[in-house]
């Protein structure tokens, strides 16, 4: 049985004083609210609407309230779409990125400690093992004329900006852009997804075809970004015990390169771990040192690496040992998604 406008409006009030006060709403209270409409006919309708399943009188002189069908209309039909505001949706996305902000925290620790058990200087870094793709879009409209898109990537990290858009856009035409993102620009890489963009412009309109653009030119610098393997440092100081880097020169050296250029720090290819001594490194600022590296597991299609750089009679077998320890250790804890208890960073 299809409801009239008045029996929808009278399901409206009942819901959303329910939900506001928690008590049975009764006639003359909707009667306040509606106003030209008599309590005798308000009763009349909430018998109906209680009849056909959307309403329950839990007394028989009590008032009204919602029943699972009602809640069901009202959400379908009935409510209003509320707009977060730009605090808010911060707000979410910075519990969405939470994540992401424990494995850097974690990561970075690991170097700390790796650093601190062999007096030499550590690097750390996590790194997609394939490349990054979108999983899915969404946007929220803040004002006519700027929204907030949100994109979940492949490896569950969560990306949001707040985009300004020069003409007004029609925000009811939204869903269907979200869907046109969702079906067209994921799964496939940025440059994919910059040559998709021409072959989509007839779907939408051309205020629509502007706010697409720049989501795309949004997702597709994120996604460049995440595909970049960024590289911790720690304890750089540890240089200055060691008597191979007494020389002031030979120790600025070394550690502007680990400042500057830690980048370019050796990664193992295939295997677990890789181990350079000396000339064998391809950067002319470590010749005179050796690097061991080992990589971990931390899922999602991602890897991590841990690795110290210090003098070439460094202890190989212990070294080794150790990070080996080290990078078993991460894969595990990534693997059961245990992370440490959050503290504050310390240097």
């Amino acid at each position: 049985m299809e409801l009239t406008d008045r029996k929808k409006q009278i399901l409206k009030v009942v819901v959303e004083d329910y939900v506001r006060t928690a008590e049975p709403v009764g006639s003359k209270a909707i009667a306040a609210e509606m106003g030209g409409v008599s309590s005798a006919t308000i009763r009349n309708e909430l018998s109906d609407l209680t009849e056909l399943g959307y309403l329950e009188q839990p007394h028989t002189s009590a008032g009204r309230v919602p029943s699972p069908k009602g809640y069901r209309l009202y959400v379908n039909e009935l409510m209003e779409r509320q707009r977060l505001s730009i605090a808010e949706t911060e707000r979410i996305n910075q519990s969405l990125q939470m994540r992401m902000e424990e494995l850097d925290r974690v990561i970075s620790q690991a170097g700390r400690a790796v650093s601190s058990l062999m007096n030499y200087p550590a690097y750390v870094a996590a790194t997609g093992k394939k490349q990054m793709t979108a999983r899915r879009f969404e946007l929220l409209p803040v004002d006519e004329h700027s929204c907030i898109v949100v994109m979940m990537m492949g490896d569950n990290r969560v990306k949001s900006q707040l985009l300004r858009m020069q003409l007004k856009v029609d925000t009811e035409q939204m869903p269907t852009l979200v869907n046109l993102l969702n079906s067209n620009f994921t799964g496939i890489s940025a440059d994919e997804m910059n040559r998709r963009l021409m072959d989509v412009s007839e779907q939408v309109t051309p205020q629509m075809f502007l706010l697409l653009s720049q989501t795309i030119a949004y997702a597709a610098d994120v996604l460049q970004e995440a595909g970049q393997k960024e590289v911790f440092t720690v304890g750089t100081s540890q240089l200055l015990k060691l008597p191979e880097f007494r020389d002031a020169d030979k120790a600025h050296q070394l550690m502007s390169f680990l400042s500057d250029s830690k980048e370019n720090l050796p990664v193992p290819d295939e295997g677990p771990m890789k181990i350079l001594i000396g000339p064998e490194n391809v950067s002319e600022a470590l010749q005179d040192t050796s690097v061991v590296v080992a990589s971990y597991d931390i899922g999602n299609d991602m890897r991590g690496l841990i690795g110290v750089v210090g003098p070439t009679r460094m202890d190989y077998g212990t070294v080794a040992a150790r990070l080996s320890g080290f990078a078993e250790g991460l894969t595990r804890l990534f693997g059961k998604q245990e992370l440490p208890p959050k503290e504050d960073a310390k240097e």
